[in-house]
């Protein structure tokens, strides 16, 4: 006697109906993508007009176009590059936690885990340390990358006879650990009170006196680490199955975690060298994407970097229409969105029991 299959189970091995399914799912990714890109427009507009001086979006529209208004200054030298850094800042650190969540399968994971933004903020300070360069300098993203780089080569020696996931990522705490005391010592040796304040500012991230030549400089770097980490997608959903899965489907797992570190030194390196350091976006990008994506580590990653452009930018709108003495720098906003929030997962059965991958 032949068993009939439910209904459901019918439909679920109807390749029409799957064929439906997946282009309703990527129906639903476009239809987000394009969403958040409006709202990134929106605010990328929002923070060309807004500072001490409104500029009306007529003129901005003009001075964009290379127009000679009263406001042509003010928006191409120096609202248009703290624009465009925040952007690609907050683009990247989003990336990177996408691709730290998924390599671990850890909700509360974020790019911090390997070491890469300790490392690249402590070559950056020992730049200010030693009074080598200024803290709106393009030397330091030489220094920022170089720390960066450092920390994975000497990750990559450490796990080199064992490479596995949780090697890289032991040894990349242990480094990041060390990297945070080199930063410690750096403030409180620091020779004078005016350095240490310029470090303090600068770890605080901020994307104030900045210009086109650090956007020439650390974009491409940005947009290569990208393009890598954006390659993993695939390995990522695989991982996402099991390390053995991920094997017998033709995936390494030891070089997926091979080019997800590479491309997120690349992209903190680079980031931290034009902004300083910026917390807990990396962390939040992620999940405010992770409802409209089913939990997908693939489909994950593009709205991860749209949302993490989305919070540095409206963060550094709020830091210009704050009044204040001195501007308010922009990771103490993201950590004062980023603490409760980090506190909400980690008391969520929800974030400490699910699955990554829904």
């Amino acid at each position: 006697m032949v068993r009939r299959q439910p209904r459901g189970a019918e439909l679920q091995s109807d390749p029409q109906f799957l064929l439906e399914g997946f282009s309703r799912a990527a129906l639903e990714r476009t239809f987000l993508n394009a969403v958040l890109t409006c709202v990134l427009a929106f605010l990328a507009a929002t923070s060309l007009a807004t500072g001490p001086v409104f500029v009306p979006f007529a003129d901005l529209l003009d001075s964009l176009r290379g127009g000679d208004s009263e406001f042509a200054i003010i928006i191409n030298d120096i609202r248009l590059p703290r624009t465009l850094l925040s952007i690609l800042v907050g683009a990247s650190l989003g990336l990177c936690g996408a691709s730290a969540q998924s390599l671990t399968r850890n909700p509360l994971a974020d790019p911090s885990i390997f070491g890469a933004p300790q490392a690249a903020a402590l070559g950056a300070v020992l730049l200010l340390y030693f009074g080598w360069s200024e803290a709106n300098s393009p030397e330091l993203l030489i220094a920022s990358v170089g720390g960066a780089a450092v920390c994975l080569v000497l990750i990559l020696l450490m796990v080199r006879r064992r490479f596995s996931v949780v090697a890289v990522l032991l040894a990349g705490l242990a480094l990041g650990s060390l990297c945070s005391a080199g930063l410690s010592m750096a403030l409180s040796l620091s020779p004078n009170p005016f350095a240490m304040a310029e470090i303090v500012f600068w770890l605080m991230g901020s994307f104030a006196d900045r210009s086109l030549l650090h956007v020439i400089l650390s974009a491409p770097l940005i947009v290569i680490g990208c393009a890598v980490l954006l390659s993993c997608g695939r390995a990522f959903r695989a991982l996402s199955l099991g390390e053995d899965t991920a094997i017998s489907m033709g995936f390494s797992p030891s070089f997926t975690t091979f080019r997800a570190a590479i491309g997120m030194a690349l992209t903190i390196g680079a980031a931290t060298a034009v902004s300083g350091a910026i917390g807990f976006v990396g962390l939040m990008a992620p999940h405010l994407a992770r409802p409209f994506c089913s939990g997908d580590p693939k489909a994950i990653l593009v709205p991860s970097m749209l949302a993490g452009a989305i919070l540095t930018t409206a963060a550094d709108i709020v830091v210009r229409i704050v009044p204040s003495t001195n501007e308010i720098p922009v990771g103490v906003v993201t950590a004062l969105l980023g603490a409760p929030f980090f506190l909400y997962l980690v008391t969520s059965r929800r974030a400490m029991f699910g699955s990554v991958h829904g």
